[in-house]
């Protein structure tokens, strides 16, 4: 008889030997506290802090999006019933569709109930509606985008990251009359750079290819209104297709692209993941159209997220600490071994209450596992003291390497904490207290 559970078990002990076994961190998130959650861990609860959360802005907290929220599932119940055709598509969705069509200055929008969903068919759908289509990836896009490649079963070639050079050789070589699609991202969440959006239209509307980029580490973030970088960088016209997500800078549920309405509706009449799946539910479209509108208008959050990123640089740099170079909010501290990354996770939720997931393969290559840091507006600069005073001493107890400059440690100098919440007085970061 075939060992049906030895291979499972076999599968999990290759993950194990090569380092790549998650554990998840049991998290309640206090409404109202954030980033403080309680951390359900070996010894009972306790309350730690959040250093790398997704919810870039606090807008799953905000008031605004929970009530939006409550009075969508009193009025609406809990579930959308059905799958869009069937029943499902709710006043609620259909107001969150225009409002993302609005946020991104195009005809139409169409949600899907995950980034993950939206990019594999959305990337899948429109390569596959090309004839004798060809994709043209970045080396460096997302899983869920390589997926929908793959998903599309048309002829493709991967670019060089950001390699504006290599794309246009590439470009070059097909047939002028072969349709194109060209997809990419915005920001790049590991490492936490840009692509430069600009010149990849040009590239695009030279050799008349199709763009189609992610913006889920975007939107809600950069530009006047929270569009994203295309808005932020003026091109928001010149893209053909933008997808982006609702969970993470708006806090709740949920993916989505944005285009002309053509290519909306033949991804809408065509796409099995969005044709044969239950819509997403009126409460979470009513919460994530609060986030959207709040942020369209407010530029709060985005003011505070940009000062708590900037501290957080400069007192993880001035202690000493790897910090990758970042263009953006994502802040990547570099270990470079996966033991010494999950160990320093570790001793960072155990013994200092602070939660930074590690980073290990496949999600980066070998070699250059990191820790993700992600602050928000709510970090404000006790924390942020707090937390690279912690990142030192666990370096030291890892024996990781600081910077040369790094002075010595003395009891003065190791409270980073009270000298960073000493300039607060200076700058508009709250004091947040659990």
């Amino acid at each position: 008889m075939f060992d049906y559970t030895g291979s499972f078990q076999s599968a999990i002990a290759a993950l194990k030997r090569e380092r790549c076994y998650r554990v998840f961190a049991d998290l309640e998130r206090k409404a109202g506290q954030f980033p403080y959650a309680l951390w359900n861990g070996p010894g009972g609860s306790r309350d730690v802090v959040v250093w790398c959360s997704n919810d870039y802005l606090g807008m799953g907290q905000h008031p605004k999006v929970i009530e939006a929220m409550c009075a969508a599932a009193r009025a609406m119940g809990a579930g959308a019933g059905g799958t869009r055709n069937i029943s499902g598509t709710n006043r609620a969705l259909v107001e969150l569709e225009a409002e993302l069509a609005d946020l991104h200055g195009k005809e139409a929008a169409l949600v899907f109930t995950s980034g993950y969903v939206s990019n594999h068919t959305g990337i899948a759908t429109i390569a596959r509606l090309l004839p004798d289509c060809l994709i043209l990836s970045d080396a460096l896009n997302h899983n869920s985008m390589i997926e929908g490649v793959r998903a599309a079963g048309c002829a493709k070639q991967i670019w060089r990251h950001n390699d504006l050079e290599h794309l246009e050789e590439l470009l070059s070589r097909a047939r002028a009359d072969r349709p194109k699609l060209i997809v990419f991202e915005s920001v790049y969440s590991m490492d936490g750079d840009i692509a430069p959006l600009e010149r990849i239209c040009e590239l695009a509307e030279r050799y008349d290819a199709m763009t189609y980029l992610d913006e889920v580490h975007a939107v809600g973030m950069y530009g006047p209104r929270g569009a994203g970088m295309a808005e932020r960088d003026g091109v928001m016209g010149r893209i053909d297709v933008i997808e982006g997500t609702l969970a993470k800078a708006f806090g709740t549920l949920g993916g989505y692209i944005a285009g002309g309405t053509a290519i909306v509706d033949a991804v809408r009449s065509h796409a099995p993941g969005f044709i044969f799946t239950t819509a997403l539910p009126p409460a979470i479209a009513a919460a994530a159209t609060a986030a959207i509108v709040h942020l369209k208008t407010s530029g709060k959050e985005r003011a505070g997220q940009r000062r708590a990123v900037a501290a957080t640089k400069a007192a993880l740099r001035e202690a000493g600490l790897p910090v990758m170079a970042s263009e953006t909010h994502i802040v990547p501290v570099m270990v470079g071994d996966p033991d010494l990354c999950k160990q320093a996770s570790d001793l960072l939720l155990d013994r200092h209450g602070i939660y930074i997931q590690p980073i290990n393969y496949p999600t980066v290559p070998r070699g250059t596992e990191r820790l993700r840091i992600t602050p928000t507006p709510a970090h404000d600069l006790r924390l942020i003291g707090q937390l690279a005073e912690a990142m030192v001493s666990v370096w030291h107890k890892l024996d990781l390497p600081l910077g040369s400059d790094y002075p010595e440690r003395t009891p003065q100098l190791w409270n980073l904490g009270a000298r960073w919440a000493a300039t607060a007085r200076t700058q508009a970061i709250p004091t947040n207290r659990p």
